[in-house]
Order: C-alpha cells, then structure tokens, then sequence
C-alpha cells in the first residue's frame, strides 16, 4: 500500500517550488508551501507535517536553523534540498536534524525514492513496529538482543550491537560519523571518525554477504553511514 502524507515544502525559487509540488501530488500527497524560513516555521506549527523539505539557501535565514527548529518539537522526518554539494553542508544540515540531502538538481523520480523511504522509516520506527527486523539473510531480534544470519547467532561485540542497533532503528536516515560515535562512544568521542570505520568493517563482515559491497550498511562518502534494510 502506498504511503500519502502531509509534506511541507520550504523553497524559494517558484519553479523548483512548483516542480516539487506537481511531483510529490502525483503520488497523491498533501502538500503545503513556503517561501522563506519564517513563513516555514508557521506553516510547520500550524499544518503540523508528516515530512518536511528543506531548501538551505531562504531569504531570511539558512534553512539549518529551521531544521534546528522544528527538531525541538517534531519527530517528523526532514530532506534538505540544497545546490550546496560539499561535505561540510551535508553534514551541517544532518547534524542539525535533517534525515536526508538532495543535491540539486535532481529528478522527480529520485525525490520520490527519498520521499518514500523517509515514510517507510516512520512506519518501521513507530511504537507498534516489529520488534524484530528482518534484512537479507539475517535476523535482529531488538526485544531478547539476539542476532542470526542464515539461522546461525551472530557474535557482535557490543560496539558493534550498538552501532548497528542505532543505525537499523532510522532506517534509510543519513547518520553522520559525529551522530553515531556520540550515541555510541559518548561525546568525548566527536573527532575519534577512525574508530567508526575500523569496527564498522568488522560489522559488515559479520552481517553482509560481499562486505566489499554492502547492500545494508551503506557509505555516505565523507559523511557517515545509511542503512537499507
């Protein structure tokens, strides 16, 4: 079944605004506009959204301070839209809150696909989901903290439990390296980034099948991680 939504769209240029809107109401969304960051933040607490998306470049403001906003009082799940490309910005906008980042320009098909897997993470994530995840051959089972692979246990140290537990519990979310060694290893941790990739690895090795070519903990180059289930 497909998920509709109520989606708040915070952009400044009409035609991308309007690109946007006709995209996202072809799949039968709900869709609310905003032309600038103060106008954003009305629409967010009044129409209350179930996705927000977010240009970084608004008139009157950076949209990071927006996203920072509406991450004080809302859950809901957050894709920037950005001509911004480096890594700094990406991760700016993603340690503020931001779920996702779409460089522009980008396809209406390429959007849906964000849009989407942003709306199957609220399912997944919610108080009634599952409590045991299934992804390719293995099996995580977050009630008794029991892993299988191919109906064997899986051994993980408990960083590694740990960081996959946090990245499968925002599946399809963009995590950064800073996300992650806070959760983790605690904040004393925000510049350790080689203690991340070394048990990361280790990780892959345990629960993908080409660790090489991982289909379940994917790379954000220069960023973090994502997980695909």
């Amino acid at each position: 079944m497909e998920l509709r939504a109520r989606i708040l769209v915070v952009e400044d240029e009409p035609d991308i605004r309007r690109f946007v809107r006709m995209t996202l109401e072809s799949e039968g969304h709900e869709v609310f506009e905003a032309a600038t960051l103060e106008r954003g933040l009305i629409e967010a607490g009044s129409r209350r959204p179930e996705l927000a998306i977010v240009d970084l470049g608004l008139p009157d403001g950076d949209g990071v301070g927006l996203i920072r906003d509406l991450r004080t009082w809302s859950v809901a799940p957050i894709i920037v839209l950005s001509a911004r490309s480096g890594e700094v910005d990406k991760v700016g906008a993603l340690d503020a809150g931001a779920d996702d980042y779409l460089v522009k320009p980008f396809g209406a098909a390429e959007l849906l696909a964000r849009v989407r897997a942003q709306l199957r993470r609220l399912t997944l994530t919610s108080p009634s989901a599952d409590p045991v995840l299934r992804f390719g051959a293995v099996i995580l089972d977050l009630a008794r903290r029991v892993v299988e692979r191919h109906g064997a246990p899986v051994h993980l140290t408990p960083i590694e439990y740990r960081l996959l537990t946090h990245l499968a519990s925002q599946p399809d979310r963009v995590v950064t390296h800073q996300q992650l060694l806070k959760a983790v290893w605690g904040p004393g941790h925000a510049q350790d980034t080689h203690y991340v990739r070394v048990h990361m690895a280790n990780l892959r090795k345990k629960i993908e099948d080409e660790p090489s070519m991982p289909k379940h903990v994917l790379t954000e180059a220069g960023v973090g991680y994502r997980f695909r289930p």
